[in-house]
Formats: C-alpha cells, sequence, structure tokens
C-alpha cells in the first residue's frame, strides 16, 4: 500500500469561510476525503481497452461479473498448442490489484500491461479482477467481489477457461491490497472447505500491518492503520483485525492456508518489507519447514514456502518501471512459481 515515503499533506482547498472544503481525511496520494463528502484520488491511472497485445500476442476481453463488477481474462498466444496428443491446458492465474482498497482497476493501463507479461510468461490464463472501492463500498465489499469472482472463474462458465483452464492448477497473486485479497481467499471458509483446490498463492509487496511493530519495520507510517481502519470501520481490534494483522493474537493459524504453496515477494526499499517477511516465515513455522529462498528452477515442493526479495526497489516498482532488469527478474520467478509442474 505504502511505498515508505511521507504521505504529501494537502491543504484545504478552500478558506475558512468555505468549510465544504475542508480536508478531514488525507491519504495523499491516493485519497483526499473532503468534508462535503467531495472525493479526489491523485494517482493518475488511465483505462485502456482489452484485445491484442502486439508486444506478447495475448488476446484479452472483459466480462460483467455483476452490475459493478468484472474481470479482465487473458489467453496466451499458442494456448491451443498440443502437448503429445492432447491440447495442452494451461494454469489459471486470478489476480486482485493493489491501491489500499481505494483506488486501481483490472483496466488500468499498468494493470493491463502486467497482466499481458505475466499471461504469456507463465504460460497461463490469467482473470484479474476489478472489485468495488472503498469509501463508497467499504469492507468487506472488496473481498466479497473476490471471492464472487473466485468462484465464477472455478465455475468455468467462460469458454476460455472452460477450454484452456487446468483447474488442478489454479494460482491467486495480487500486489499490496491484493495481496491481502489473496491471503483473506486462502484463508475462507469457503474456499478451505473445497479442499487444496488453490495449487499456489504469490502476494506480491502484501499490505498488513499490526499495532505493534515488528524487529526492522518502520514507525511513523500512520497511514497504514489509518487508512486501514478508514476502508473497514467494522474492523475488529483496528489494524490487529486478522484481516490486516494474520499473525495478530488470536488470528486464525495458518496452518489453515488453503493452498499447495507460497511465495511472497518483497521489495527492500517497502516499508511493508518486514511484515511479508514475517509473514512468510510464520507459514513456514505452521508447515514446519522454513522459507525457501533457492532458485526458482529448483523441485517444486507442494508445500513450499518461497521469499523472493527484489534489492535496491520500492513498493510495486514493477509497475511503475517494468522495463527494468530488476521488474524482469521479479516477472521470471512468478512465472516459474507458477508454471513448475
Amino acid at each position: 500500500m505504502s511505498d515508505g515515503t511521507a504521505a504529501t499533506t494537502m491543504a484545504s482547498a478552500g478558506s475558512g469561510n468555505d468549510a465544504a472544503d475542508e480536508v478531514v481525511h488525507d491519504f495523499a496520494p491516493l485519497l483526499v476525503v473532503y468534508k462535503s463528502g467531495r472525493l479526489e484520488r491523485p494517482i493518475p491511472m488511465p483505462l485502456v481497452p482489452p484485445g491484442h497485445d502486439a508486444a506478447t500476442g495475448v488476446e484479452s476481453k472483459d466480462v460483467h461479473l455483476s452490475s459493478s463488477t468484472f474481470a479482465r481474462l487473458y489467453l496466451p498466444p499458442n494456448a491451443n498448442a498440443a502437448d503429445g496428443s492432447n491440447k495442452r491446458r494451461l494454469p489459471v492465474l486470478v489476480y486482485f490489484h493493489g491501491g489500499g482498497f481505494v483506488i486501481g482497476s483490472a483496466a488500468a493501463a499498468a494493470y493491463h500491461r502486467c497482466l499481458n507479461d505475466l499471461a504469456a510468461a507463465c504460460p497461463a490464463v490469467a482473470v484479474s479482477v476489478d472489485y468495488r472501492l472503498a469509501p463508497e463500498h467499504p469492507l468487506p465489499a472488496a473481498y466479497d467481489d473476490a471471492l464472487a469472482a473466485l468462484k465464477w472463474t472455478l465455475s468455468t462458465s467462460d469458454p476460455w477457461l472452460a477450454e484452456h483452464g487446468d483447474l488442478e492448477r489454479v494460482f491467486l497473486a495480487g500486489d499490496s491490497a491484493g495481496g491481502n485479497i489473496c491471503h483473506h481467499l486462502a484463508m475462507h471458509p469457503d474456499v478451505i472447505t473445497r479442499g487444496q483446490m488453490i495449487k499456489g498463492v504469490v502476494l506480491i509487496h502484501p499490505w498488513f500491518w499490526g499495532k505493534e511493530p515488528i524487529p526492522g519495520e518502520p514507525r511513523g507510517a500512520s497511514a497504514e492503520k489509518g487508512l486501514w481502519e478508514f476502508v473497514c470501520p467494522g474492523a475488529v481490534d483496528g489494524v490487529d483485525d486478522p484481516r490486516m494483522n494474520p499473525t495478530a493474537p488470536g488470528a486464525p493459524g495458518l496452518d489453515r492456508l488453503a493452498c499447495g504453496k507460497l511465495m511472497v515477494c518483497v521489495a527492500e526499499g517497502d516499508a511493508l518489507r518486514w511484515r511479508g517477511v514475517a509473514y512468510a516465515e510464520a507459514v513456514a513455522r505452521a508447515r514446519g519447514s522454513g522459507p525457501d529462498a533457492a532458485a526458482a528452477d529448483d523441485d517444486d515442493d507442494p508445500g513450499t514456502v518461497e521469499l523472493f526479495e527484489s534489492e535496491g526497489v520500492g513498493h510495486v516498482f514493477y509497475l511503475l518501471e517494468p522495463k527494468t532488469e530488476k521488474a524482469a527478474e521479479l516477472l521470471r520467478r512468478i512465472a516459474a512459481f507458477v508454471g513448475a509442474e
């Protein structure tokens, strides 16, 4: 959710005589809320249509899931290629965008580019989920939309999923708030009771926080606490709500995580780095193993917990600078994790 920099302070747009323009919540650069109810989302996020991507050969299309949500599906080139006498089936990658639950879209240019690259690199049939945003739709709206989208994906009611998707290899992935969503889904009773239908989960710079600092974690990032409590007014015990702090006292045991394997990606310059590392270590302990930082082409252990750190970069850097070697390295590691048999 945060790149570790101080939030920009925005002055009230009006004078003392214009109380309606008084800022009552300042979560810049993500969101600014005025007394009048007016909302500003300062980060420009241009939207782009689906279609053919010339750089990767990936095809995409939008499918409406409800009156207010949709999914953008991605089909890599050569999806009809045969494996021996049978047409191969591809992993299904369900992706949830970040943005602190207040900004972002599956149609945003940065995510569209990212999903084209991911679908081609794995290769996989990708489902990028657009969910309702706070404060217009406070949590658990995003969680509910994410669960509905996952159930829709597993129904294979879409021809691309029915013809090309392998339901034995379903992966969840998401960045920042999207990583938080992935954890929530993997702990959800509706998912757990189906058994380990989720082959793996990839958390990219996941947004977790807590009341008490953990070793190495910078203090003073009050925006993490304030934004969470704003988007989730029903949170239990503030940022120690298990949805924000999976290792809080009394949180459900991480041994319940309904996935075969887990990959946690962190960035050296990200204020959320320490929480991501702590989460990976906690899951590894719950599974009786240790975080596996070995090369991605090692033998695939179905219960592995893989921790991968990008050095010298910050929060969701790969969305901001997709052409860098660090971004390419992250893409390769995720693709290897998803593509491993």
